[in-house]
């Protein structure tokens, strides 16, 4: 008796959740492509402008940590691995940035 109930309540259970997928296939996605479509255009629009400044920013960061790693080696400090990491990385993060980006996006 008690296996009759269960076995009742899995078939409703699945009818209903057959009947309410149904309802998630119709609806459409038009809406959401435009949108998308929308937004990379504006993107495409500012990123070149964008990706240039932040190259230049690039080249004057890698020039001032270069100037700097090399005044404190003359100096006599030879253990500047972070102060080398610190400043390459950030040099490197905002040239390559932009590149990905744009190939991320279809620029």
């Amino acid at each position: 008796m008690f296996h009759l109930k269960t076995k009742k309540k899995n078939t409703l259970l699945i009818a209903i959740f057959l009947l309410t997928s149904l309802n998630l296939f119709a609806q459409s996605t038009s809406g959401f492509t435009t949108g998308l479509e929308a937004a990379r255009l504006a993107l495409s629009e500012y990123f070149t402008p964008i990706s240039n400044v932040s190259m230049i920013i690039g080249g004057l960061v890698a020039m001032i940590g270069a100037i700097r790693i090399f005044q404190k080696w003359n100096s006599g400090d030879h253990n500047m691995n972070k102060e080398l990491l610190a400043w390459g990385g950030s040099a490197v993060f905002l040239v390559v940035a932009p590149i990905v980006i744009r190939s991320v996006f279809s620029i």
